[in-house]
């Protein structure tokens, strides 16, 4: 990541703020919104924007007004899809290759020397989608009535926490808000340009303070009425979170995005329809309110295949979810020309195509024993031939890595990439015989002598290779005596299980490969749904010890490496912190990987203009929302 100082962040924001003014003259808006105007129904533009809206430059031109986006979601709990699309609307944000932090909501800030204070200045007339001022009072609302409420929050979300201390967001005046922490957080503004980062601009007060016992004695009836549990629950329901379905299943919800809910994503709904926010505060180069384009439609697949027909038949105008597989790759290109569509490369942002998360916490003694064995794990890694699966499923497009920053990356880590990833069959079948798990009948047996049997869990449904490397694996495993199973279940049974620890072993593409401080789950136990070797560990470290199990020392140390590097601006302390951090995961050996992660693609259709050639694919860069759909347009 580019560690911008704090005198180009304040000056990049002040330039871009300065832009409006200048555009706001021929300031134009979508012809159905110009009626509205018209007739007395909705406010004039100048109003609706504020003084100061943010300035978009297109990818290749200004844009029409008009039509209707396409873009398939799959099953029931593929929520992120939206997120992805339309979910970018933090205080910051990235830019189009991930390398810098810019204005948002936030038009511009300062922070002070010791990184622990970051003082935000809003864009003022800044309106909600319901046409609600937007102020100060609303981010102190989402952090200090919401976030750091324990009837709400079982701990406090990570990305507001440092040093195991939440931060305090003060409003100094209407636009105006200041985020304190008690030490050093220098990663603070990246952190909030991430997804994770979107708690600040996620709940309106004026419509959430109703479901909230602070403001309103009666909530209780409230509760009663819609038959929940409690007002968590009723808040919940109203308002969402970052990445719950409810986020998107409340058209009276006010929002700060591109475009609104009007039929949402709830049980039985085969498509979810958005339209335009009129009260939308971004404006392009001409002072042309955005977006372009005037509605969202997202179908509901309940398979890949129904996707992949629906994009070959042309009835999707953008898709990279669920279909951009390498297999599906050459089905793709040939249909381009039939479905009128165009691939997009995405650059993957991620250190691993297969991370396997051995459950080291497993509620059976027996297979926490075993896969708490380092000797195991490493065993169990020299027995995969992971040529033959580079060769098979991806095309020889990758190449044999375990965890860390990609080749090239400034923090690279040649030894956790690279161990234990020459395939010996003969010496991971004399480890595993050392380490007490010898063969009964050709099967490996625990020290008792029981069966040694345990699941692999993999939605097949969003990534189709990780199965088919399991299968591979399986095999590998098979010819030294292991048996397993490649257990292909449902997203939402693979959280479940995940979430209450009833897991054996995982699997998911291993991030952190060109943001390691973003998304460093596979260093450490830190993500409460993502660090799968060790979810009870996880717990711990985000409730500073209130739940979950405590750790080993190696972990603790971990923990106060990464909280010390994302404590400070100084690039060298922090880079010293992380290489620290990598030579105690690399000697722990907690995960196993397959290979480096290989670029990805997608696809748009050769109507939608100002889409990018490319882009960066990450979590942490919700693909493809920071380049800003709301420029997108059909012509």
């Amino acid at each position: 990541m580019t560690n911008l100082g704090r005198r180009a962040f304040v000056a990049g924001a002040a330039a871009m703020s300065a832009a409006p003014a200048m555009a706001q003259g021929a300031a134009k808006e979508a012809p159905g919104l110009a009626a509205l105007v018209a007739e007395g129904k909705l406010a004039k533009l100048a109003d609706r924007v504020g003084a100061s809206p943010l300035v978009v430059v297109p990818v290749e031109k200004a844009g029409a007004y008009g039509g209707q986006l396409r873009r398939g979601l799959r099953g029931s709990a593929d929520h992120n899809g939206i997120l992805r699309m339309v979910g970018n609307q933090g205080l910051v944000r990235w830019n189009a290759t991930f390398t810098e932090v810019l204005p948002n909501v936030a038009e511009k800030w300062e922070v002070n020397e010791a990184s622990t204070e970051f003082t935000f200045h809003l864009r003022p007339g800044m309106k909600w989608s319901d046409g609600h001022p937007f102020t100060a009072d609303d981010v102190v609302f989402a952090i200090e009535d919401c976030c750091k409420n324990s009837e709400l929050y079982r701990s406090v979300p990570s990305p507001l926490v440092i040093a195991n201390k939440p931060g305090v967001a003060s409003k100094i005046n209407d636009t105006t808000v200041k985020f304190t922490f008690e030490a050093p957080y220098a990663l603070f503004l990246e952190i909030m340009a991430t997804p994770l980062g979107q708690h600040p601009t996620l709940f309106a007060k004026h419509y959430g303070a109703q479901f909230h016992p602070k403001y309103n004695n009666k909530v209780a009836d409230l509760v009663k009425a819609a038959n929940v549990s409690d007002w968590g629950a009723l808040f919940r329901s109203k308002l969402g979170d970052i990445e719950i379905p409810l986020r998107w299943g409340n058209p009276e919800k006010p929002v700060l995005d591109p475009w609104v809910v009007q039929e949402p994503y709830s049980g039985g709904a085969t498509r979810v329809l958005m339209r335009r926010n009129p009260y939308f505060w971004q404006v392009d180069t001409e002072g042309r309110q955005l977006p372009y384009i005037d509605a969202l439609n997202f179908s509901i697949s309940q398979d890949v295949e129904s996707l992949m027909l629906d994009v070959i038949s042309g009835k999707l105008d953008i898709q990279d979810r669920h279909i951009d597989t390498l297999q599906n790759k050459p089905t793709l290109s040939q249909n381009a020309a039939k479905g009128g569509y165009r691939l997009v490369e995405l650059v993957n942002s991620g250190a691993q195509q297969c991370q396997m998360y051995f459950n080291m916490m497993h509620k059976n003694p027996a297979m926490r024993a075993f896969f708490g064995n380092k000797s195991v794990r490493q065993a169990l890694s020299m027995a995969i031939d992971r040529s033959e699966i580079i060769e098979l499923v991806y095309l020889g497009q990758s190449e044999p890595y375990q965890t860390g920053p990609r080749p090239g990356h400034p923090w690279y880590h040649e030894t956790l990439a690279r161990q234990f990833t020459k395939y010996d069959k003969t010496a991971a079948g004399a480890m595993l015989d050392a380490a007490g798990y010898p063969r009964k009948n050709g099967q490996r047996v625990h020290p008792d002598g029981s069966k040694l049997f345990f699941a692999i869990d993999v939605i097949p449904t969003l990534y189709p290779d990780l199965v088919d490397t399991l299968e591979l694996v399986k095999r590998h495993w098979a010819e030294i005596g292991i048996d397993c199973k490649v257990n292909t279940i449902e997203r939402s049974l693979y959280y479940t299980r995940g979430d209450n620890n009833e897991h054996d072993c995982a699997v998911w593409p291993g991030p952190g490969g060109l943001d390691p401080m973003l998304d460093p789950r596979d260093f450490f136990a830190q993500h409460p749904q993502g660090s799968r070797y060790a979810i009870p560990w996880t717990q711990w470290y985000v409730s500073n010890g209130k739940e979950g199990e405590e750790p080993p020392e190696s972990q603790k140390q971990r923990m106060k490496l990464f909280d010390a590097a994302r404590g400070t601006a100084d690039m060298a302390k922090r880079a010293a912190a992380m290489k620290a951090l990598f030579d105690i995961t690399a000697e722990a050996f907690e995960t196993v990987g397959i290979c480096l992660a290989v670029n990805a693609f997608g696809i748009a259709s050769n109507k939608l203009r100002n889409v990018p050639v490319k882009m960066p694919s990450s979590w942490s860069w919700p693909n493809p929302g920071p380049s800003l759909p709301q420029q997108y347009y059909l012509g």
